[in-house]
């Protein structure tokens, strides 16, 4: 298992150098950062004197390893705006933007593999084709359109739950969570779908195994049957799933966390492309790459746990 975890490391490392560089390198997409922060109809020693505040005037390479040298110590620079730590300013939201993320993967996968085991112990029957339905619709909703449904059914009239906001953990945990209940419920529709679908199929197919049949066989009851031989085997593609729409949900944050304001990565992300503050762009960028990166690697490393054949390959 040691040698799995190495190995996974070890391919994660070059990636997130590559995903680094082309964040970098975005910034060139937009054209001259001095002339865009320079002001309107700016003279040219306005531009000059940005681009030397900036650091622009160095070679492209030297400043992205200045960049990158900085960033593995914590250090992604300054806001152009507020003159605020990125990293500072990360880490102040960094807390909603999990809590949503976490409260969202909570329910997508209680209810998604419930939603899939259930129709995958009843292939063909009205309860497959129900909840194949319902998996459909889920996935062909977009966020938004779940999040304002929402808010006009919880939050309006009646008010039971609130409809913007975050509140801390540390403050009130029965608030917290009701503050996150309508925003994880939008953002958790589509993982929740995907998951029961995959779910479904998976378990449909390990049920017809032979390994099943001579469980059955042997006379172990039907809910050993399920939890130790149907669903660790049925584990491996929905573990798949699950990381994928994890790191769907991470982008899914920016809608969902305007949508409600909550001062999350999301809103954060969404104010500096607007204004053009390409430090906290670019900070929040990389900061969420590692995330999904630290995602795809749990995910990797959980293959061992489920199939041990992977542990050896």
């Amino acid at each position: 298992m040691f040698q799995l975890i190495a190995r996974r490391l070890a391919a994660t490392i070059p990636l997130l150098i590559v995903v680094s560089f082309l964040i970098f390198s975005l910034i060139l997409l937009t054209g001259d950062p001095a002339t865009q922060l320079a002001g309107q109809n700016p003279t040219p020693e306005r531009i000059a004197e940005v681009r030397e505040k900036l650091g622009l005037n160095e070679p492209f390479f030297v400043r992205y390893w200045d960049w990158l040298s900085s960033a593995f110590q914590g250090d992604f620079g300054r806001s152009l705006f507020t003159n605020e730590s990125v990293a500072g300013s990360i880490m102040s939201r960094l807390p909603v933007t999990l809590s949503l993320v976490i409260v969202s993967l909570a329910i997508a996968i209680v209810l998604g593999v419930a939603l899939g085991l259930i129709a995958g112990l009843h292939p063909g029957t009205w309860i497959d084709r129900a909840a194949t339905v319902t998996a459909s619709i889920g996935v062909a909703i977009p966020y938004f359109w779940v999040g304002m449904m929402l808010v006009l059914a919880f939050a309006i009239d009646p008010q039971i739950l609130p409809a913007v906001g975050y509140v801390a953990f540390s403050e009130s945990p029965v608030q917290w969570f009701l503050h996150l209940v309508l925003p994880a419920l939008s953002l958790s529709i589509a993982p929740m779908a995907v998951i029961a679908r995959q779910t479904r199929a998976a378990v449909a197919t390990v049920m017809n195994e032979d390994y099943i049949r001579t469980a059955n066989a042997k006379g172990l009851s039907r809910f050993r049957v399920i939890a130790k031989h149907a669903l660790k085997n049925a584990a491996v593609p929905v573990v798949t799933v699950f990381g994928l729409e994890a790191n769907r949900l991470i982008g899914g944050t920016v809608v969902i966390e305007n949508l409600f304001v909550l001062p999350g990565l999301g809103q954060l992300a969404y104010q500096s492309v607007f204004n053009r503050d390409f430090p906290m762009v670019q900070g929040v960028l990389l900061f969420t790459a590692i995330m999904v990166l630290l995602i795809n690697l749990l995910v990797d490393i959980s293959y061992g746990y489920f199939n041990p054949r992977i542990r050896q390959s």
